[in-house]
């Protein structure tokens, strides 16, 4: 992996981030955060796959919660696009969160066009097809009728139900292989066959890594710990980059 480097003015810059998991207590990843943002202000697009935030619970409640983020994203998508993309942590980003950030929340999946090829963004959950219970799971919590009620509850109760509901998550994983947690191959070449030429970029599994398949490439972001964080950087070609 390469650090941020300049970029001639006239080659596009686009860079990708996922898995941050940001939480307001863990000042080192915010830090880190917050200098990815001042150093990618010179990009022409930022594309953020999801799970930014550890946790979202409706933008009355987490915006303030995370004040100082949603000004450092304020700040940002005042130098660039930024393009927000939910995960299964932060699906309850909306309107509110777009307006006072500056950022434009985008679907799963969105093809990014750039000069030389193609790519397919994407969280990455929807594709790990073989871990049903969760697959089961996101049917219900993310569906809109259950997303218009949960945000309508009292703060109190989504504080405790948010609570609860991530306690069953962490003791369902470890019951689970890794196996089950990662992308089904069947559902990635389903995806991929609507892109034909295209390759893949996703995020969610956490398996930071490159996958030359037959007919594309699927790259993997990695998670952000408190001291490193990693990005896909775009411009002539693709590479990888650390920050830390």
């Amino acid at each position: 992996m390469s650090q941020f480097n300049s970029t001639p003015a006239n080659i596009q810059q686009i860079l990708i981030i996922a898995d941050l998991h940001l939480v307001n207590n863990e000042v080192d990843k915010n830090q880190l955060f917050e200098k990815f943002c001042q150093q990618a202000q010179s990009a022409d697009q930022v594309f953020i796959l999801g799970d930014l935030f550890n946790t979202w619970l409706g933008d009355d409640l987490s915006a303030p919660h995370y004040a100082q983020i949603v000004s450092l994203l304020k700040i940002l998508s005042s130098k660039t696009q930024v393009l927000v993309m939910t995960g299964n942590r932060d699906f309850l980003l909306a309107k509110e969160f777009s307006r006072q950030t500056g950022c434009k929340l985008i679907d799963s999946p969105y093809l990014l066009e750039t000069n030389d090829q193609q790519y397919v963004l994407t969280h990455g959950d929807e594709l790990c097809t073989d871990d049903e219970s969760y697959q089961q799971m996101k049917s219900i919590l993310q569906h809109p009728i259950t997303k218009a009620i949960f945000v309508r509850l009292p703060k109190k109760w989504r504080l405790k139900f948010s609570g609860q509901l991530r306690k069953k998550s962490i003791e369902a994983q470890q019951n689970k292989s890794s196996e089950i947690m990662d992308v089904n191959p069947v559902a990635v070449n389903k995806l991929m066959k609507k892109y034909p030429g295209a390759d893949l970029i996703h995020g969610h599994t956490h398996r930071l890594n490159t996958h030359v398949e037959q007919t594309f490439t699927r790259y993997v972001l990695g998670d952000w710990s408190q001291s490193q964080g990693n990005a896909i950087e775009i411009t002539d070609k693709l590479s990888r980059l650390e920050i830390s």
